[in-house]
């Protein structure tokens, strides 16, 4: 019977050890689903005739400060590890190439193409490390919920950007820019690379669904008229009723004052000897 209760013992260590085997399987299959869905979201590989003709556009618009193979240099610093991301949100917003270093760098008309940007883009890709552009689908905001990035918004960016978004000034002469223009890529390419004083907000903080949501209320409401008469720049929801109240009382103290000056009494003059006879 000892024979027999050690065989029974053996088969059940191996279906434990099979049970065990068909569950990293199946947990594989679905992880490599699941990196198979995600991974047709991303942007193809960028091509060699690209990132040359990158480099080229870098090395003639860009070296002069960052270096001729962006390692950086005492003006600016490296971009080795910055990512696709983030070159495509400085330049598609004009803020590089810079004019002048200054604590913030601010939104310019835009000097170079999409596809060159994209090209310069592929090239600082090509060194390493960094996020990659967003495509169309990971920026659309079909299907986002508005109400929820209303809520992530006010936590997360409206004590920067206010929340009217129509920004405000930092510490140390920085700001945060108005929201007003910024398109759908840039301010999520903005979330993934946390320029100047702004940080980074990665999918593990924020995740593309929350990035999403933020991108529907900001669309939404720049979009929407205004209720409340006069915006004011968005700066809250009362501005116009503030200003016409400060406003009306202003004018009735001014006012109040000339009718008291007007008819302030002055005393006639005394006649010559009067101060005598009292």
């Amino acid at each position: 019977m000892g024979w027999i209760n050690a065989r029974r013992g053996r088969r059940s260590a191996a279906a434990g050890y099979a049970a065990l085997l068909l569950g990293l399987v199946v947990v594989a299959t679905l992880y490599s689903a699941l990196a198979g869905r995600s991974g047709t979201a991303q942007a193809s590989a960028p091509s060699q005739s690209d990132i040359t003709a990158g480099k080229y556009l870098f090395q003639e618009n860009c070296s002069s400060c960052h270096g001729l193979e962006a390692q950086g240099t005492s003006q600016a610093p490296s971009l080795v590890g910055a990512g696709a991301a983030a070159v495509y949100f400085q330049m598609s917003t004009g803020r590089m190439p810079a004019k002048e270093a200054g604590a913030e760098v601010p939104r310019k008309p835009v000097t170079f193409t999409q596809q060159q940007i994209y090209q310069i883009a592929d090239y600082i890709s090509s060194l390493g490390g960094g996020p990659a552009i967003p495509d169309a689908q990971q920026v659309s905001i079909v299907g986002a919920d508005a109400a929820v990035g209303e809520q992530l918004f006010s936590a997360n960016c409206a004590q920067c950007h206010n929340s009217g978004m129509s920004g405000g000034a930092l510490t140390y002469g920085k700001y945060a820019p108005a929201l007003d223009v910024a398109t759908p890529t840039q301010i999520y390419t903005a979330m993934l690379t946390g320029p100047e004083a702004m940080p980074v907000f990665s999918d593990g903080t924020l995740p593309p669904q929350a990035k999403r949501d933020i991108i529907a209320y900001i669309v939404r409401t720049r979009t929407e008229p205004n209720p409340g008469g006069f915006s004011l720049g968005r700066t809250g929801p009362v501005t116009e009723g503030l200003v016409a109240w400060l406003g009306g009382l202003g004018f009735l103290i001014i006012f109040a004052m000339w009718i008291t000056a007007k008819r302030r009494d002055v005393r006639p003059a005394e006649p010559p000897g009067t101060e005598q006879h009292r």
